[in-house]
């Protein structure tokens, strides 16, 4: 792969890289907030699961495809087929008429956005020489950041002021900025070779995935974990993933090259980012519940409260991409994972009397161990990784990345709400029945509040700080896991040659 990019256009190839990146990542989350207004308007309180879980769905199950694809026929026609893609899933997601539409245009829409984030950092690679690769990536890992924390709080925010149509709405000028941008900018030249797609690997892989999706999305909330259906989505799952790893062992070109997990940097850089994703994202849902029920306000007001973790995520990601050059990545992971652990140990300390600037330290602490890992993970994902392989290897890294932050959600929150109901039975006492039924959103709802006496609200207060805290005991466990794979990362550093002699260069 060759490109030859002037520098005059490079800012307008990372804007429009950076506004995918954005729009992709912060569409994971936007919808939490905005869910009961949407729900009240479509009437489909039964069906409303499937909103967040078509787009996350979706968007796993294309990430894989599109960036074989990119490797085979190119960066620059993907990118723009899934930007196109996800503008148009955006438009019909706004216009949306019932949830069982929304859901379809949701499924359009996360096609489209699991190609955009691992082919921009793919195109990163590409066009930047490794001296200016850290810097780079920084930027893009604070976007990433960024985006993810403050997509419930911009949510809630357009929901309350303008329309919920608007979260989907405010891509369709964004979305059309960044087409033009990549494709009156970024000019890629590729030196096409004749290969045949492993399209039965690739069915085998979406199947597997969408299985395995659905079932973590459907288990406990519409179905039991045991129940026959949740059951039948993991044998489905089992069944196909071991049938796509037979034939990946057989194609000459494999949609995942399993040759990359015997380097070993790259094996422990997908455990890491596993493993960060399911700690990571927690926080974005835990950390409003608390502020909403022990200080009160609204969602868009509680959601404020995450704003110190978006900076110190920021300030994270750029001064890892910045030390890359002068130390090795498992260097700056461990100094990630120990202020990582250290926020997160600090918020399982929270209760109702932990001052409201307290929690703004601890979540500083959290942000900056978390904000090391954007940009450093993907860095070392493409250590010494072919050019025909870059678009693969950084869409298994993002694969990795949600996988863990869908597992994280599913698995914490269940613990979150059995806490929760747990203690809510010791509340309500002879009506535990009744306490059985009732949730996080259901108790932090204006309506149910004004039903309660003041008494027994400080006693539920209480009993959702001693849910949130002890879960975020629980996710010192993947953190401690993510601690051992990266010490496994072993010693290798970012190699900048005296000159570059790389095809792919700024010129």
């Amino acid at each position: 792969m060759s490109m030859n990019l002037q520098e005059s256009k490079v800012g307008f190839v990372v804007v429009g890289l950076l506004l995918g990146i954005l729009m992709a990542s912060m569409d994971n989350t936007i919808v939490s907030a905005s869910m009961p207004t949407i729900v009240g308007e479509l009437n489909g309180l039964d069906q409303f699961i499937w909103v967040t879980s078509a787009y996350l769905v979706a968007t796993m199950a294309s990430m894989p495809i599109f960036g074989k694809l990119s490797d085979m026929y190119g960066r620059k026609r993907f990118y723009l087929l899934g930007l196109t893609i996800f503008v148009i899933g955006s438009a019909l997601c706004g216009a949306a008429q019932s949830i069982v539409q929304l859901s379809i245009y949701r499924a359009i829409q996360g096609v489209g956005g699991g190609s955009l984030m691992p082919i921009a950092f793919t195109i990163i690679f590409d066009i930047f020489p490794p001296e200016k690769r850290g810097k780079m990536t920084g930027l893009f890992g604070a976007v990433f950041g960024l985006s993810s924390v403050i997509g419930p709080l911009l949510g809630a925010y357009i929901t309350d002021q303008i329309n919920w149509r608007w979260i989907f709405y405010i891509n369709l000028p964004l979305g059309i900025l960044s087409l033009f941008l990549i494709a009156q900018f970024y000019k890629e030249t590729l030196q096409l070779k004749k290969l045949k797609v492993d399209w039965f690997g690739a069915l085998t892989l979406v199947g597997s995935v969408v299985s395995l999706m659905f079932a973590l999305e459907l288990g406990g909330k519409e179905y039991d974990w045991n129940s026959v259906q949740i059951i039948s989505l993991f044998l489905i799952f089992a069944v196909l993933f071991v049938s796509f790893i037979l034939i990946e062992r057989k194609v000459s070109e494999p949609i995942i090259s399993f040759s990359l997990f015997k380097r070993q940097l790259f094996a422990a850089t997908q455990a890491v980012a596993f493993f960060y994703g399911a700690a990571f994202i927690i926080t974005t849902v835990l950390i409003p519940l608390f502020v909403q029920s022990v200080y009160g306000g609204t969602a868009t007001n509680s959601g404020i409260i995450l704003i110190p973790m978006m900076l110190g995520s920021v300030v994270g990601s750029q001064v890892a991409g910045r030390s890359v050059r002068w130390f090795s990545y498992r260097s700056i992971m461990l100094v990630s994972v120990v202020l990582f652990f250290m926020g997160m140990f600090l918020l399982s300390t929270l209760d109702v009397n932990t001052a409201r600037s307290t929690v703004t330290i601890f979540m500083i602490i959290a942000g900056l161990g978390m904000g090391c890992s954007f940009s450093l993970l993907s860095m070392a994902t493409q250590h010494k990784i072919e050019p025909q392989k870059r678009g693969i290897a950084t869409s298994t890294n993002t694969f990795f990345r949600t996988l863990g932050m869908t597992i994280g959600v599913t698995i914490f929150g269940t613990i979150q709400n059995h806490i929760l109901k747990g203690d809510l039975k010791d509340v309500f006492g002879h009506m535990s029945g009744f306490a059985g039924k009732l949730d996080s959103n259901t108790l932090l709802s204006a309506d149910v509040q004004a039903k309660i006496p003041p008494d027994i609200l400080h006693k539920i207060a209480d009993a959702m700080a001693n849910s949130v805290a002890t879960t975020f005991k629980w996710t010192l466990v993947p953190i401690l896991l993510a601690f051992i794979s990266i010490v496994l990362m072993g010693k290798e550093r970012m190699v900048i040659p005296v000159k570059e002699k790389s095809g792919e260069q700024v010129s």
